[in-house]
């Protein structure tokens, strides 16, 4: 999992903010709910982050914007690398919920983004800004977007 760098290289809560984007504050608070094992400190009290503990914080940062809780996070960071399903079931069957989870709100997101830009496109003042101004979209993905057929939009059903 490592990106080239050296597993024994230390690196102070600065750097290691920044190669995670993560604060340093944050860090703190996830080595105080132990979410972050607790990491080595210098004779100063000055904390030292090997590669590992950046991996696992890029983790919680991904597990993060996924949603998942970070009480929820606490079992799978405690898991080895080498981990067999077959050992964890539970938490096999959890983070496949979790992502059969996220694959629904990317749907929906995108049934939203769809219809944003219909009624971008029907607008009045739609000449003004072509719609890959307004969303970014590569012209790939906006050919994708003019294929679909609108009509398979359907509302999110309240309640």
């Amino acid at each position: 999992m490592s990106m080239g760098l050296d597993q024994n290289a230390a690196f102070s809560i600065k750097q290691t903010a920044e190669q995670t984007g993560i604060s340093e504050d944050t860090i703190r608070y996830y080595e105080k709910i132990s979410l972050l094992p607790r990491v080595e400190k210098k004779e100063n009290g000055h904390r030292v982050f090997r590669e590992k503990d950046i991996e696992t914080l890029k983790l919680i940062g991904f597990l993060k914007k996924t949603g998942m809780p970070l009480e929820k996070m606490k079992p799978f960071l405690q898991v080895s690398a080498d981990w067999s399903s077959a050992n964890y079931s539970e938490l096999v069957d959890y983070m496949r919920r979790h992502r059969e989870h996220m694959v629904q709100q990317i749907h929906l997101l995108q049934q939203a983004v769809d219809f944003i830009d219909l009624k971008l496109e029907q607008g009045t003042n739609c000449k003004k800004y072509p719609v890959e101004d307004r969303t970014g979209a590569s012209e790939q993905a906006e050919k994708q977007l003019k294929a679909k057929r609108v009509s398979s939009f359907h509302y999110p059903h309240n309640g």
